[in-house]
């Protein structure tokens, strides 16, 4: 009989490049947006309705946590779509997303990402590793807790700080639940923080832009969910960045459920953060 293992133990990086394996030779398979925009009839534990590629890229990812449960390891795990899986031991929690940017995944769009986050508890501030691929570059981002973030095997500079102007106002700021009411509602704010936007569509991939300080900071205008955050915001943090979830009581205490519960707000330091944080959402 296979001894029980400690989750925290596996090698989840080479489990995140299996499942990103997989997913490309899925979505190869099904290239023009006919194909992915086909629905499965049902919707996701967050509310959306589940895309077929939804489905199938969360069962490519559930396929390698079987194996691991075949290894002896025990957890759980939350996706999106499935909701809460129990695999022995709820102790420390798997967060999938299997397509974050499901929309730009259906239009062909390039940014659209796989996130995997593994916890030790039930809030952001407990998540051990994050690990996060974007589809349209092809860049593996990846985050252990105290032991830094990484873009394709070279660690990122945790020294590195925004850019700025004259006046203040950061070079680039990336916005997420990008819906033009939500913009037309924050605009003013928007003007005085940043003379460019950018919409991924992506909140994972927005975060590992501000990782890397290609964004000076981001801001989603409306509530974000536990499983399209959990492992970006490690990489940020990890990255020498900052985070809050200001609609929590602690700035890391959002949970990691696929409801939304708070904006997610990351900068570069801590100045930025408080004044992003004041952004209408």
């Amino acid at each position: 009989m296979t001894s029980t293992r400690s989750a925290l133990d596996a090698d989840w990086l080479a489990l995140c490049r299996r499942a990103v394996a997989g997913l490309e030779r899925m979505l190869a398979d099904v290239p023009t947006t006919k194909q992915r925009a086909l629905e499965t009839g049902t919707r996701g534990s967050g509310g959306d309705r589940t895309l077929e590629i939804d489905s199938g890229a969360e069962q490519l990812v559930f396929d390698q946590l079987d194996a691991l449960r075949g290894e002896g390891y025990r957890f759980c795990a939350l996706s999106e779509e499935r909701g809460v899986m129990d695999y022995g031991d709820d102790g420390v929690r798997v967060i999938i997303d299997p397509i974050d940017g499901s929309l730009n995944a259906k239009r062909g769009i390039s940014s659209y990402a796989l996130s995997i986050a593994v916890a030790d508890g039930t809030t952001m501030s407990d998540v051990v590793f994050g690990f996060v691929h974007d589809f349209g570059p092809s860049e593996d981002w990846w985050a252990w807790r105290g032991r830094g973030a990484w873009l394709d095997g070279m660690p990122l500079d945790p020294t590195l700080g925004e850019r700025r102007g004259r006046d203040g106002r950061l070079e680039v700021l990336g916005i997420e639940s990008a819906d033009p009411r939500w913009i037309a509602a924050s605009i003013d704010a928007l003007v005085d923080s940043a003379y460019r936007v950018r919409a991924l569509g992506t909140i994972a991939a927005s975060l590992c832009q501000v990782a890397a300080a290609r964004f000076d900071g981001m801001v989603s205008l409306r509530r974000s969910r536990g499983v399209d955050a959990a492992a970006g915001q490690l990489i940020v943090r990890e990255s020498g960045g900052q985070v809050s979830f200001p609609w929590c009581d602690r700035p890391l205490g959002a949970p990691l459920t696929a409801e939304p519960t708070s904006p997610v707000i990351a900068a570069r330091s801590s100045e930025t953060l408080s004044r992003l944080e004041r952004i209408p959402a």
